[in-house]
């Protein structure tokens, strides 16, 4: 018979997988730990979620129940099983070009902005930030973008800097490595342009050239935490993430980006996304901002 809070998920063969029952006073303990460490507020809603993915932790490190996992998560002074929990439960969904109004806009708009002031003596510097940028797709889109609207970008000053909170996303992102269906959303002369067929069988894999890899500097960042980079940034693209804070947590964070920005500085956030009826930025289109 199993123990008490097990339950049976399924049986293969001779081997029985077990699933840990996760208590309500439980998920608000790691909702705590959660809202602490990242700003992210976890509902009820997503008390399943979290147990199926925690499951697979608690069975790795050897744990009967989620009392004896949350013990060590806060015994562990190096914070590595935190991270792999927020790894565990991140949720990363993103694909190239998603919301292409936004890297229309950014091409048309506030590159060209840049690019004409550059001709006209400015400097040849241009930083984003992709805040939030999981598997990578968002920041080889803006990476292709740059390169399609500033000409000669290799003789200017730029980088994109791409962050995120899961160490294990952020791995897979720097390979720049995707399927055939994952690179869908590329126009096939951008795809012939900016990527490679690695494999064929027994799926079509392509790899980011190093040219645009070299362009985008991965690093793991906790937006909730101290920012050891300095800006200012003339785009933030951060989309799709807000949605998980709360709004005093929204404010605040709103807020450094607008301290991060350069003057006239673009804001770009998703589109189940606001910045609510009290910010300081100058409106300019839906989800899009831009520093007074």
């Amino acid at each position: 018979s199993l123990r008490p809070g097990l339950r049976k998920l399924c049986v293969m063969g001779s081997a029985t997988l077990q699933s840990t029952d996760l208590t309500d006073a439980q998920f608000n303990k790691i909702s705590v730990l959660v809202k602490d460490l990242c700003g992210i507020s976890l509902s009820i809603s997503k008390k399943g979620l979290v147990q199926a993915r925690l499951n697979k932790r608690l069975r790795k490190l050897g744990f009967s129940d989620y009392d004896e996992y949350i013990e060590h998560i806060r015994r562990d002074r190096a914070g590595d099983e935190l991270t792999a929990m927020l790894d565990a439960i991140s949720t990363n969904l993103t694909s190239f070009f998603r919301e292409a109004d936004h890297f229309e806009y950014l091409g048309r708009e506030v590159l060209g902005r840049i690019a004409t002031r550059a001709a006209a003596g400015s400097d040849r510097r241009l930083r984003i930030w992709s805040a939030g940028c999981s598997s990578g797709e968002e920041p080889y889109s803006l990476a292709i973008t740059v390169n399609e609207n500033i000409p000669n970008i290799k003789a200017w000053d730029a980088a994109i800097l791409a962050t995120d909170l899961s160490t294990e996303i952020l791995d897979r992102a720097k390979k720049g490595v995707y399927s055939a269906e994952r690179i869908k959303a590329v126009p096939p002369q951008l795809r012939q342009r900016y990527m490679r067929c690695t494999e064929t069988r027994p799926e079509r894999i392509y790899q980011v050239n190093e040219n645009l890899r070299s362009l985008v500097h991965f690093s793991r960042l906790n937006l909730m935490g101290s920012w050891p980079m300095q800006g200012p940034f003339d785009v933030i693209f951060c989309r799709n993430v807000m949605i998980y804070f709360d709004k005093s947590t929204q404010r605040r964070l709103v807020e450094r980006f607008r301290g991060i920005l350069s003057p006239g500085g673009t804001l770009f956030i998703g589109h189940s996304e606001s910045l609510g009826a009290n910010h300081s930025f100058r409106y300019i289109q839906p989800t899009v901002y831009e520093k007074r």
